[in-house]
């Protein structure tokens, strides 16, 4: 069953899909549907990012997913891309920041999350940085200034945003702060070249730019959202879901008892094992970064998907006029049903 090659698809595109009401019918139709197991999808086209290890190609290194295979189709850019590539049956499954999800779900993009794919604990969290001799420090700081994000309308936006609301400013003040996507790989340098006042990164990139000094974290994002979280699932489609159901068990199994063995493993073994699969790939891909990887910052179990995944960033969205009260229901969003953790708490 061969797929279509993922690209950046326009916007407007997705937008006239969903207004019409048949993204169902924009999606790739050249799987037929499943009558049984054997007729179901074994080849899930996804996107991963260079020089990383996500927990499906954890998985299925580790032999987890059974008789499925992982065909990557291109680099991944950020939560709403993969949202809007799995929707239109561009990739099988994709993983974005929550919020991101519910957006979308508002809108009848019809997916449904299955698992925890990733989320911020004391190891593993996103962190606002300025300069040493920056004079910003507190949320008062901020206005009139440049933040770099990765992405926006997703995690760190959010961050950003609630920072500035906890810390008094009011909404017109927050308007006068300017919010701009810079890649993660180039978020440093821009902020040393003082392009730009405040970065908000995480992982490996962070790591690296703290390990080289000259930096003041402002705040983390598990002290703005109260602790330990999961930020971000991994989804399919309703549709996907519906005709592939044995697949999407055995991926989700997978997935699941991955991130267990990365938290239960020791941390020197997990890396090793993450070099090991980034070497075997073609391109030459660089493991220099993998020796940052900490922890998986997944809040629960193999991870099971709580309301609260949800529930957060739908009252963060009613708050901020985006959603209307009570319009999403966080248990609409995703299902546990595939995951063997869930069924043993």
């Amino acid at each position: 069953m061969q797929k279509q090659k993922a690209y950046t698809l326009p916007y407007l595109l997705l937008v006239s899909c969903l207004l019409i009401g048949l993204l169902s019918g924009c999606a790739s139709s050249n799987k037929a549907a499943a009558t049984n197991s054997a007729s179901e999808d074994k080849v899930l086209q996804y996107q991963s990012t260079p020089g990383s290890v996500n927990f499906p190609e954890l998985a299925a290194d580790l032999g987890y997913l059974g008789d499925l295979k992982l065909d990557k189709v291109s680099n991944s850019v950020g939560g709403p891309e993969s949202i809007q590539l799995t929707a239109l049956g561009e990739v099988d499954f994709g993983s974005a920041f929550n919020g991101a999800t519910i957006k979308a779900v508002s809108k009848n993009v019809k997916i449904k999350a299955v698992v925890g794919y990733y989320g911020s604990d004391e190891n593993t969290y996103i962190g606002a940085y300025v300069l040493e001799d920056s004079p910003i420090r507190e949320p008062k700081d901020f206005i009139g200034k440049k933040v770099g994000m990765n992405i926006l309308g997703a995690h760190a936006e959010f961050l950003v945003k609630d920072y500035l609301r906890q810390g008094g400013l009011t909404e017109k003040e927050i308007d006068q702060v300017t919010l701009v996507t810079i890649p993660a790989a180039n978020a440093e340098q821009t902020l040393r070249n003082k392009q730009l006042d405040i970065i908000i990164f995480s992982g490996i990139a962070r790591d690296f730019a703290v390990e080289r000094g000259g930096l003041v974290e402002l705040f983390r994002d598990i002290d703005v959202f109260g602790g330990t979280f999961t930020a971000g699932d991994i989804f399919f489609t309703e549709k996907y879901i519906a005709e592939n159901p044995t697949t999407v068990r055995t991926f989700t199994e997978g997935v699941a008892k991955a991130i267990e063995w990365a938290r239960e493993t020791p941390r020197e073994e997990v890396i090793a094992r993450f070099e090991k699969i980034v070497s075997a790939r073609e391109g030459n891909e660089s493991i220099d970064n993998l020796k940052y990887w900490k922890s998986t910052g997944i809040a629960t179990k193999g991870g099971v998907i709580e309301d609260r995944n949800f529930s957060v960033w739908i009252q963060w969205l009613e708050r901020n006029g985006e959603l209307k009260e009570g319009e999403i229901k966080a248990s609409d969003l995703y299902t546990n049903e595939f995951n063997p953790y869930a069924q043993s708490k």
